[in-house]
C-alpha cells in the first residue's frame, strides 16, 4: 500500500487531513476518487479551498497541479461549487464536525 503522499502534489498536510476521515493510502484515495474524498473532508469540518479540490483531481490523475487549466479548471470550478453547496447546505459547527468524525449523527435542526 501506498502512502498518500506518493501521490504528486500531495504532502503531510493532505496525509493528515485524509488520515483524519480514515483515508490512508493512496489506493484507497483513488478508489473512492477526487469528489467523495473531499465531499467526506468537507463533512468532517475541512474548509472548502478550490485549489485543494483540483490539486486532488490532478494527483490522482498523476499530473502536476498547474497543469489544470482552461475549460478543464473551469468544469472543475463548477464541480467544486455544486459540492460545496450540496456538502455545506447549513453550516456546520466545530462540535458537529468532531461528532460525525466519531460516527455520531448531528441532531436534527431545530425549528422553534
Amino acid at each position: 500500500m501506498s502512502s498518500i503522499r506518493s501521490l504528486p502534489n500531495l504532502g503531510p498536510a493532505s496525509e493528515a487531513a485524509f488520515a483524519r476521515i480514515g483515508i490512508t493510502t493512496a489506493e484507497h484515495l483513488a478508489a473512492i476518487g477526487a469528489d467523495q474524498a473531499y465531499r467526506e473532508l468537507l463533512q468532517n469540518g475541512e474548509r472548502p479551498h478550490f485549489i485543494g479540490y483540483y490539486v486532488l483531481h490532478m494527483a490522482l490523475q498523476g499530473r502536476p497541479w498547474n497543469d489544470c487549466k482552461g475549460e478543464e479548471k473551469k468544469a472543475l470550478r463548477h464541480g467544486f461549487d455544486a459540492l460545496v453547496k450540496a456538502t455545506n447546505a447549513r453550516e456546520r459547527t466545530e462540535l458537529e464536525a468532531a461528532l460525525n468524525l466519531f460516527g455520531v449523527v448531528p441532531a436534527a435542526k431545530r425549528s422553534d
